[in-house]
């Protein structure tokens, strides 16, 4: 897929506030500091498309850009750590949930794993959670540049063995990095195939 335009839409509290529901959309969470506006940056092939930031958190609400005119890429909100109350990490609970079961276009989560790391109970929970929703899902592992290629494959490795105890089938997977822009072709190529299968549907 050739990216040709990639602009920022709207941002909202709520799902029922999101563009029509007329365009197949995708959505990437993760934890927080993850990598995920770099990651965003570097599929739409745009810097500064989403911002950026060293400090967790930031991203608040459910942000909309469309990509060619013809598809929502949608940045949500990191899980895990931040520093706010308990009360408004509850409130963006609520909101993600919302959004993830509520939303008709969503066509596939992306959900972030930070490739350093051996797996973390909290992506774990959070994978399985969209599994008990049964939400289509794929995994994205990232800051691959980050470490040795041999402890990058071992992690991949132990995160999908730890889901085989729950999972028969497991999802599909990228290991991506934003400074060789290493998976960006084959996540981009993915969304290709389940666009062309959201426009036969529709």
């Amino acid at each position: 897929m050739v990216i040709k335009s990639a602009e920022y839409l709207i941002s909202n509290p709520d799902w029922e506030k999101c563009p029509k529901p007329d365009l197949p959309e995708y959505a990437f969470i993760g934890r927080s500091n993850v990598g995920k506006s770099s990651l965003i940056n570097m599929l739409a092939n745009h810097e500064k498309l989403a911002k950026t930031s060293g400090t967790p958190g930031k991203t608040q609400l459910i942000n909309h850009f469309i990509i060619n005119k013809n598809w929502y890429l949608v940045d949500l909100p990191g899980y895990g750590f931040a520093k706010v109350s308990q009360s408004q990490r509850r409130q963006w609970s609520q909101m993600i949930e919302n959004y993830l079961r509520k939303r008709t276009n969503l066509v596939n989560v992306f959900v972030l794993i930070d490739s350093r790391h051996e797996p973390q109970a909290i992506d774990i929970e959070f994978v399985n959670q969209l599994g008990e929703w049964q939400i289509p899902f794929s995994l994205v592992f990232t800051k691959a540049d980050k470490s040795t290629q041999l402890e990058v494959s071992r992690n991949v490795k132990a995160f999908l063995n730890k889901l085989r105890e729950n999972w028969e089938f497991l999802p599909a997977h990228y290991v991506t990095s934003t400074v060789k822009k290493m998976g960006r072709e084959k996540i981009l190529d993915f969304v290709d195939e389940l666009n062309e299968r959201f426009q036969g549907l529709a």
